[in-house]
């Protein structure tokens, strides 16, 4: 060390390592964001992988909706079981994949509901489902058509 002290070399040399040593944690530093930058890249990656394939179905559901319709609108004016248990399998078909049919008793909802029809009623009460609305995973698919009371003549 006395060798560099008599030359004036120690300071310059305390310089360069001080400056190494800024870099090396200023590289530490980018290599640690990096590395949580990734991660949270990997976790977002996921998320979106299981938002894809929980919603997958939303546009076969889309497609299916009229038959439903079609069917249930049979299961109202017929007494054969068969239908009616044919409707109720569908349902619980589609409870097993996410799928909820909008519950129209008693006041009307217009984040799920349409009101197509006003009759005198109770004020804001669902007197009649005209057409069964749909959630997926408690997303809106298709709004229920429903007849809505109101207390003005």
């Amino acid at each position: 060390m006395d060798k560099y002290k008599k030359k004036g070399k120690t300071p310059k040399i305390n310089a360069n390592i001080e400056e190494l040593e800024k870099k090396i944690e200023d590289l530490e530093n980018q290599l640690k964001r990096a590395v949580a930058d990734y991660l949270n890249l990997e976790k977002r990656n996921i998320l979106e992988k299981k938002e894809f394939v929980k919603y997958a179905n939303k546009e076969l559901l889309e497609r299916l909706i009229p038959a439903f319709d079609t069917l249930f609108l049979a299961g109202k004016y017929t007494t054969d079981e068969s239908v009616k248990l044919t409707i109720k399998t569908i349902i619980e078909t589609l409870k097993d994949v996410g799928v909820e049919m909008v519950d129209t008793n008693g006041e009307f909802d217009p984040n799920l509901m349409e009101a197509v029809a006003v009759e005198e009623g109770e004020d804001g009460k669902v007197l009649e489902e005209l057409r069964s609305g749909f959630t997926l995973y408690e997303k809106l698919i298709r709004p229920a058509q429903v007849k809505v009371g109101t207390s003005i003549k």
